[in-house]
């Protein structure tokens, strides 16, 4: 767990080794950008849920196929500490829980590997549309939704769970809690499921401490490339 200081050889011009870089500004945000960001973000969500609806409606079948529900709301941590539930479609088996509690009580590689990135790169809770879903991202289509309710950005931090923010985020905190939670952002953009966690909450410091509209573009046109090629993700 690091604090403020501890995140200066990565918060430099240059960013973390092959992020995108932002020049650093001794302010949190200009007064101006908010509002425009919020409004940015309102038309941004709206038009991309009416453009993809009939995905929308076809994943929502799909997924229903096992007999679970279609979506998955989890509970993050948004701007100023205000809890929400973060929407996916579910990609996982509905005893996901339970199955995850066993598989890291037997195998020590998958919790050193979870502890890690709180990840599993081989997981087996994972369904066979989950695994389409997470790897092309369209398991975070709903959260189209969470914008436009106000709890999350188009561009921002990855939202976290209360126990990680306390785990990981030490004095860093703050700087995750001044902004909403992003579908996108520096990690998305950075290597995502391959970037180690410690470079996720330097990339959250550098992204608060650095608001800009620009930077918020260029991580919107390098998200689908990163799609795309499925950097880091599984």
């Amino acid at each position: 767990m690091f604090g403020v200081e501890s995140y200066q050889g990565l918060l430099d011009q240059r960013g973390p080794a092959g992020t995108l870089a932002i020049p650093a500004r001794p302010q949190l945000a200009r007064a101006s950008q908010p509002a425009l960001k919020r409004a940015l973000d309102i038309a941004g969500a709206g038009s991309l849920l009416l453009m993809t609806l009939p995905v929308f409606l076809l994943l929502t079948l799909l997924v229903r196929m096992d007999g679970g529900p279609a979506f998955f709301a989890h509970e993050r941590v948004g701007r100023g500490g205000r809890r929400f539930g973060c929407l996916k479609f579910r990609s996982m088996v509905t005893d996901s829980a339970a199955r995850l509690e066993a598989l890291l009580a037997h195998d020590p590689e998958a919790r050193a590997e979870w502890d890690a990135t709180r990840k599993l790169r081989h997981d087996p809770r994972i369904t066979w549309i989950g695994r389409f879903l997470r790897a092309s991202s369209l398991d975070e289509l709903p959260q189209l939704i969470n914008v436009l309710r106000g709890e999350m950005s188009l561009v921002g931090p990855r939202p976290v769970i209360a126990a990680e923010l306390a785990a990981h985020y030490g004095a860093a905190a703050e700087h995750y809690l001044a902004v909403r939670p992003g579908i996108t952002g520096l990690w998305q953009v950075s290597g995502r499921s391959s970037t180690s966690y410690d470079t996720r909450v330097a990339l959250d410091v550098r992204y608060a401490t650095n608001p800009s509209l620009m930077a918020d573009l260029r991580i919107l046109l390098r998200t689908p490339a990163a799609v795309l090629l499925r950097r880091g993700a599984y």
